[in-house]
């Protein structure tokens, strides 16, 4: 397991939270913000403190069989991922249709076809400037987020953590979390979906198709380019209520 992960509380209920690809130990930390009992942030090969990946470790296969071995680690019993994050609960729901009681998936990217274009171009861009150095990514960064949004050190400490995930920006938009989503019909945990609009790396209508294949799942639509952070108050809101 290349995962390590810190727990923040204490009681039930135990909560997992998975972040995405390449987010900050700060964006890391926003859904866990204001929920009951037991916060277990789980960090992912190649981010934070944990080791770099190994050679050929970036598909969900491989993220869902870390993150699953934490959950059964610290008994959590709900679980709540962002974009990979939400692929790889995605991947474990489908295997392990009871693990978990709810979860909450936020911006998920795929479900069972590879990344639609406009997304496969963005991780194209994001791995030809890694290759082209710090400054280079730290733009693209920038260029990204929307106007007006006060967001202190984040393109250098998000640019940081992207020079780790080159392989990752690679092999990850060829990727599915599941196969057929059919499997996700026996699934009986409350689940609850947040897509946004206008966000290439995370298309609404990912997040529909993500909702429809569960049988009790709720959708959110918000309406920005990056809800992590532009409606991080509404996220945490909607992860409360659906986790208190």
């Amino acid at each position: 397991m290349g995962a390590r992960w810190a727990a923040h509380g204490r009681g039930a209920p135990v909560t997992l939270v998975v972040h995405g690809l390449g987010a900050t130990e700060g964006e890391a930390r926003i859904p866990a913000s204001g929920l009951p009992g037991t916060r277990v942030v789980i960090t992912l090969p190649g981010h934070g403190n944990a080791s770099d990946a190994p050679p050929g470790y970036w598909n969900y296969a491989s993220v869902a069989a870390d993150v699953l071995a934490v959950a059964n680690e610290v008994e959590a019993t709900r679980a709540v991922g962002v974009s990979l994050g939400a692929g790889a609960l995605t991947r474990i729901a489908a295997d392990h249709p009871g693990r978990f009681e709810r979860l909450a998936l936020l911006l998920p990217a795929a479900l069972d076809r590879p990344r639609e274009v406009a997304a496969t171009w963005a991780f194209e861009r994001l791995a030809a400037a890694v290759a082209d150095g710090p400054e280079a990514l730290r733009e693209i960064v920038a260029a990204d987020i929307p106007a007006g949004i006060e967001v202190g050190d984040y393109v250098d400490r998000r640019a940081e953590a992207l020079l780790r995930l080159e392989d990752a920006l690679h092999e990850l938009p060829e990727q599915v979390p599941v196969p057929d989503p059919a499997a996700l019909a026996a699934v009986r945990s409350e689940v609850l979906v947040i897509g946004a609009t206008d966000d290439p790396l995370h298309p609404a209508e990912v997040a529909k198709a993500v909702a429809a294949a569960f049988v009790r799942a709720r959708l959110e639509i918000l309406p920005s380019p990056a809800p992590m952070l532009t409606h991080r108050r509404e996220l945490r809101r909607l992860l409360a209520d659906f986790l208190r």
